[in-house]
């Protein structure tokens, strides 16, 4: 089989389809994918998106193929599929593409119980395998066994966040034509004191509304527009595969995912008090510093998934959170389920009647700029010219944990790092106030885009 460099990223396969994967690619995956992770079995699942049934059934035939039985899940979300790794003690594969546009697609795969894997961790192996041909297993076929995990993920997540006695509260749903429309009537529409009003509940891979990738803010225009219609108390968007969660306060205007992180970290820590929580270093300084006023113990953790929920597992941390809005629990198998983050949310407002917006005042401290990407030729080339820039001014300081991280006197950073998945560095400042965070993100654009 061809090089598969370009499809295997840091921690999962993303590609075009047909033109760097398909279903003669995603079988050799599957057989591979059997051959690394041992177990006895393995959950799959997939989106909406149109070319993902066919690609999980080849791998399904993949993994048969090497003796080892498939739990076939079929629609799910991402965090549906790490469920069902989690209850049923079984590696998993999820075929998604989460939020990348819709000739994509790609495959998140885990060891039993949701553990990741990484380049390091099995994916190079994953790979290697796929790339040279996985030998014929001398034995019987694996078979395949189909399982609808839907209602017991629902009832699971509504067993860790109660919402029976919360007051009555409108939320506003975009799903974004993704797997949100799936998950969340069976979550929280069951007997709740909520009133759903959806957005985009239809699944259609191709995406007919706006992209489902909340990160960028042109598509929350259609939610926050229905929020302020509605007289919504919340709002919350979903990505593609739903595992991350945007939320929208009831004025209409986005909550920081660091504010959520801070949100839930908080109510964590009320629950065990004295735990770690996990915090990526884009996230904002509010994050550290309130978890560590409400005695946790925060532990600062490189972007991505794979190495937050290592450092989980490291550290028994209860709760880890990321700017991109991964939300990470413990009692979830430390995978991210946005979910759960929002149910935490909801949980809090609905416990109280204080409006959104002045629940999330405490838990934002500083102005940010969002992230900003720029396509660039020679990536490590502009890095070094932002930390040649930087590095020799008085008071301040350098890491390279992912990327470059530079904090200058009085407290303003900035990060700067490659993207695990796309051609691009991605920028991230925070200071005092907006007109202090213009310009240091103009100063590090000038010399990143020169």
């Amino acid at each position: 089989m061809a090089d598969l460099g370009s499809i295997f990223k840091a921690y999962d396969v993303r590609g075009v389809i047909p033109d760097t994967l398909d279903v003669d690619i995603a079988r050799a995956i599957g057989a591979a994918f059997a051959r690394v992770v041992e177990g006895p079995a393995v959950v799959v699942a997939h989106d909406m998106r149109p070319s993902s049934p066919d690609l999980s059934h080849a791998f399904a035939d993949g993994v048969t193929s090497q003796g080892v039985d498939v739990v076939f899940a079929g629609l799910g979300s991402t965090d549906l599929l790490y469920y069902g790794s989690g209850a049923l003690d079984l590696p998993g594969a999820m075929f998604t593409a989460s939020h990348n546009p819709a000739e994509y697609n790609g495959i998140k795969m885990c060891r039993a119980g949701a553990a990741p894997i990484s380049a390091e961790t099995g994916l190079d192996e994953i790979r290697r395998l796929a790339e040279q041909g996985v030998p014929e297993y001398d034995g019987p076929r694996g078979t395949v066994t189909e399982k609808d995990l839907l209602s017991d993920y629902a009832d699971y997540l509504r067993g860790l966040v109660d919402l029976s006695g919360s007051r009555p509260l409108k939320v506003v749903v975009d799903a974004g034509n993704g797997m949100g429309g799936y998950t969340v009537p069976a979550v929280l529409e069951q007997g709740l004191p909520l009133e759903i009003v959806p957005l985009y509940f239809e699944l259609d891979g191709t995406f007919p509304n706006h992209p489902a990738n909340p990160l960028d803010p042109d598509n929350l225009v259609d939610l926050q527009a229905k929020v302020r219609e509605t007289g919504a108390d919340v709002g919350l968007a979903f990505d593609g595969d739903a595992d991350r969660c945007f939320v929208i306060d009831e004025r209409g205007e986005p909550v920081s995912p660091s504010a959520v992180t801070a949100l839930v970290a908080s109510e964590e820590l009320k629950r065990e008090p004295g735990s770690i929580i996990i915090h990526n270093l884009i996230t904002s300084a509010a994050v550290p510093e309130i978890v560590a006023e409400r005695g946790g113990r925060p532990v600062r953790t490189r972007v991505g998934h794979s190495y937050i929920k290592a450092t989980m597992a490291e550290t028994g941390a209860i709760f880890g959170g990321e700017h991109s809005a991964h939300y990470y629990f413990r009692d979830f198998w430390r995978a991210d389920t946005g979910m759960l983050a929002a149910m935490h949310v909801l949980r809090v407002l609905g416990a109280g009647d204080r409006p959104l917006s002045r629940i999330t005042e405490e838990y934002s401290r500083y102005a940010a700029s969002g992230e900003i990407n720029s396509k660039v030729a020679d990536a490590p080339g502009r890095m070094a010219a932002v930390r040649s820039a930087f590095a020799e001014r008085d008071g301040v300081t350098v890491d390279e944990l992912d990327g470059l991280s530079v904090t200058l006197p009085g407290g303003a950073w900035f990060n700067l790092r490659a993207s695990n998945t796309e051609p691009l560095l991605r920028l991230n400042v925070e200071a005092a106030d907006d007109d202090e965070v213009a310009r240091l993100r103009d100063e590090v654009l000038d010399i990143v885009r020169a």
